[in-house]
């Protein structure tokens, strides 16, 4: 398996989102295990222009995380009980992310946090050389992913509303 590297990251948020879809997101747990699951699901949130992304009103001390160059964890409370984990995309800047929406075995972005041990401690950290969180390409390819409009986002303008930027294997 290939640890998954820098540059792939570097890409902008709306082609890494759907390859993630059948990596694998590795966390190593307290006792020193290493917890693999495979990415079903994913989004993308991409720059200040996106009223869907949660920079879109600029940098703040929450969406400071995003500006970093691509390859970082971006972990936020959402509702004040989820923990939602993303992965920051794109050169450092410009804020850009895909949100993890579904595992294997973990369909929901909450859901899988709590089944991979993902907490706002791992705001910030390294993707790529940390040894604590990273993506695997095990060499699966799914058959298919299917591209359809953004979930949970009422909030945003109708044209971001409908941008089919979430991806599913089917």
């Amino acid at each position: 398996m290939l640890i998954i590297p820098r540059d792939f990251y570097l890409l902008p948020a709306t082609e890494v989102a759907p390859a993630l879809c059948g990596k694998l997101l590795c966390v190593k747990s307290e006792d020193g295990s290493i917890i693999r699951r495979r990415i079903t699901e994913t989004e993308c949130y991409y720059g200040e222009e996106d009223t869907a992304c949660h920079a879109h009103r600029g940098m703040t001390e929450r969406t400071r995380t995003l500006y970093l160059e691509g390859g970082v964890a971006y972990v936020y409370l959402c509702y004040g009980i989820h923990n939602l984990f993303n992965i920051v995309t794109g050169p450092a800047g410009h804020p850009e992310a895909v949100l993890i929406r579904g595992v294997e075995g973990a369909p929901g972005p909450g859901l899988l946090t709590r089944a991979l041990g993902i907490t706002r401690n791992h705001n910030g950290v390294s993707l790529v050389d940390s040894g604590i969180i990273w993506c695997e390409d095990d060499g699966y390819r799914p058959d298919k992913i299917e591209a359809s409009p953004r979930i949970g986002i009422d909030y945003a303008a109708e044209a971001d509303r409908l941008r089919p930027w979430r991806f599913t294997i089917r």
